[in-house]
């Protein structure tokens, strides 16, 4: 059985963009998560939010003409058809999503805690993420680093 992992945008930004500081190691966490089998699980939502650092990122770096480039590079490693939505949800969760940024201060904003509460209804205990604010959110596992892959089968054996 394979086990899901969701991906966090800081994650695909790093993917689709060699000049982020976390390009190596989102990568590495990658391909070490293909290699163990998992599922890698992509919400619209964070789509969404990547598509916005990427385009907010390349005019601040006055480097705009790269964005079609790293739009292209996010929509070939990830085709729609591989996208779950999860935004469709957003009016049947909104109170629940509020409540979870209440409940953690702010620290996940509103798509943060869409993924987290989608998580929770599919079943998909890991993240793979950089952002350690995930790492309240009690039914998550977070992973960020590639030794941590191996919470993958300590965790679901």
């Amino acid at each position: 059985m394979t086990t899901p992992v969701t991906i966090d945008a800081n994650v695909i930004v790093a993917l689709v963009d060699a000049r982020d500081k976390w390009h190596h190691d989102a990568v590495v966490l990658r391909d070490a998560l293909l290699n163990a089998g998992a599922q890698l699980v992509y919400f619209d939502c964070v789509i969404n939010e990547a598509i916005g650092v990427i385009g907010r990122r390349t005019e601040e770096q006055k480097r705009s003409d790269q964005f079609e480039h790293l739009l292209d590079e996010l929509t070939t490693m990830i085709p729609e058809r591989s996208i779950t939505w999860i935004s469709v949800a957003v009016q049947r969760l909104f109170q629940e999503v509020v409540g979870l940024c209440r409940s953690h201060q702010g620290r996940l904003n509103f798509h943060d805690a869409l993924m987290a509460l989608a998580c929770q209804e599919l079943g998909i205990r890991f993240i793979l993420s950089f952002d350690e604010d995930f790492d309240e959110v009690v039914w998550l596992t977070r992973i960020a680093d590639p030794v941590e892959v191996q919470k993958l089968h300590q965790l679901t054996d």
